[in-house]
């Protein structure tokens, strides 16, 4: 099992509940997150099912095509996922696809959930690739986010 990275010049997890946060603002589901590669940010991203007017604007997806288009290739081996919010299946199938090679994320998603919840994707037979998964990062800053903004939207 790899070590979880250590503080530093880059906090991303800090970079991910940003993007978060931005995205609430617009009236978005509090999800952030940001790709990594050889310890710099190559992407960072908001949810933006709303704004684009797309289902698959999930913050995960919108950093792997950004990631993707810069380095000019769908493998993103050696690239590391933030996410502030347990990736549900549609996620974890473009992570494991994209062949991220570590996934951080900060709260547990039971509802929607696709990695520690749910299907448990990357633990199928199926999966062709399964990132070293790490959970619980800022988990109480991320779950207290969504919590917020949902009893608003109630």
């Amino acid at each position: 099992m790899a070590e979880k990275p250590q503080s530093g010049r880059i906090e991303p997890m800090a970079l991910a509940l940003e993007a978060a946060r931005a995205a609430a603002a617009r009236g978005e589901v509090p999800v952030g997150a940001v790709i990594l590669r050889k310890g710099e940010v190559i992407a960072a991203a908001g949810n933006r099912t709303l704004q684009d007017r797309d289902p698959t604007a999930h913050a995960e997806m919108l950093v792997i095509r950004m990631a993707a288009a810069m380095l000019g290739t769908e493998r993103l081996l050696d690239c590391d996922l933030y996410v502030t919010l347990e990736p549900c299946a549609m996620c974890a199938g473009a992570i494991s696809f994209a062949r991220i090679r570590r996934l951080y994320f900060a709260a547990s998603d039971e509802k929607g959930g696709a990695v520690d919840h749910g299907p448990r994707f990357f633990a199928q037979p199926t999966c062709h690739h399964a990132p070293e998964v790490y959970g619980g990062l800022s988990e109480s800053e991320a779950g207290t986010l969504l919590k917020d903004f949902f009893k608003q939207r109630r």
